[in-house]
């Protein structure tokens, strides 16, 4: 008897590589904070909040982001927001997730970033300890603001540099091209971190390349919009760059119409790294099984699919070549079993 397909994707081990912690915030979570540090929103209930979910492209979407995120003020609050995405994941079978977080969201604030890292790190900490989930802190700048600030933010950090593997790049990807932040990135590569950047989404084709040439990413993500550049399609599958891709977002900032417009069966075709993620969940539509299961119900997605997009989800990932064996082989292992 085959296993059901849609069953076979929710229960198949992954791995989650592109995840911003702060889009995890569900509108219960953000009143339940702001009633807790006396924050104001306003917004007068969690329905009238989930109401304002609507967004048109990714600056109103982040414009909301920005608001939720005024609740997040101590550590507690931080590994309170973690937590509870760590229990989805572990609800939609994530064995392994890269965890993005925006500190100048929180510095810009008064939040010291020292209680950011400590909310955040103790909640994986316990993940893994608890429900053996492994994970890693990956560190992005925003790239509406200006690289002397990225480079202010990465010294703050460093005195937490053993509680982040990596930097990232994410924000308003109009009109702030890779290259604005080449030195941070060179200088952080000289730290001996992971490099990875937000590409190809709303910007186009040609920031893929400048993050790859400039910035010498390892990731790129989203990277969507490749496939409209043959030559750089076929650089992306002939190196093996990753693509970080977030269906169910890229539908609700209207990158695809629909989901049935996705193009992550041709990113497959083209023999590339593609994987599934969910971005923000909590405004976007759904954390990873709700996107498998989007793309598995409207794209031609066939089991050797879903093999292909659980197995590229660890090789993409930053884990060593033990850990990346052991689950690549329980990959392997569940669909010989299922």
């Amino acid at each position: 008897m085959t296993f059901p397909l849609i069953a076979l994707v929710k229960a198949m081990p992954k791995a989650e590589l592109h995840i911003h912690i702060e889009g995890s915030l569900e509108p219960e979570l953000i009143f339940k904070l702001a009633q807790r540090n006396g924050v104001k929103l306003a917004y007068p209930s969690v329905d009238a909040l989930r109401a304002a979910y609507a967004f048109t492209d990714l600056q109103s979407f982040l414009d909301i982001y920005y608001a939720g995120a005024s609740v997040l003020q101590k550590e507690q609050d931080f590994f309170d927001m973690t937590w509870a995405y760590i229990e989805r994941a572990r609800a939609d079978n994530v064995r392994h997730t890269e965890i993005f977080f925006d500190p100048q969201t929180h510095t810009a604030r008064g939040v010291d970033i020292g209680v950011a890292f400590a909310g955040i790190s103790r909640a994986l900490e316990q993940g893994r300890k608890e429900l053996a989930i492994t994970s890693g802190l990956i560190m992005c700048f925003l790239r509406h603001l200006s690289e002397e600030e990225a480079f202010a933010t990465l010294e703050q950090a460093l005195p937490h540099r053993a509680k982040f593997i990596g930097v990232g790049l994410d924000s308003s990807e109009r009109g702030h091209p890779p290259e604005k932040f080449a030195r941070v990135f060179a200088r952080c590569r000289e730290l001996g971190l992971h490099l990875v950047a937000h590409a190809g989404e709303e910007g186009p084709p040609a920031y893929i390349e400048t993050a790859l040439d400039l910035l010498k990413v390892e990731r790129i993500d989203h990277g969507v919009r490749c496939l409209e550049d043959a030559a750089l399609t076929a650089r992306l599958a002939k190196d093996g760059v990753p693509l970080t891709v977030c269906p169910l977002s890229n539908v609700k900032l209207c990158v695809f119409d629909d989901i049935a417009k996705h193009n992550l069966r041709s990113l497959l075709d083209a023999g590339l790294v593609a994987t599934v993620n969910s971005d923000d969940p909590a405004y976007f539509g759904g954390y990873m099984n709700d996107n498998f299961v989007a793309c598995f119900d409207a794209l031609p997605l066939e089991r050797k699919h879903a093999q292909q997009l659980a197995r590229n989800g660890f090789a993409a990932a930053f884990l060593d070549a033990e850990a990346k064996a052991l689950y690549l082989a329980e990959v392997d292992a569940f669909f010989e079993n299922h």
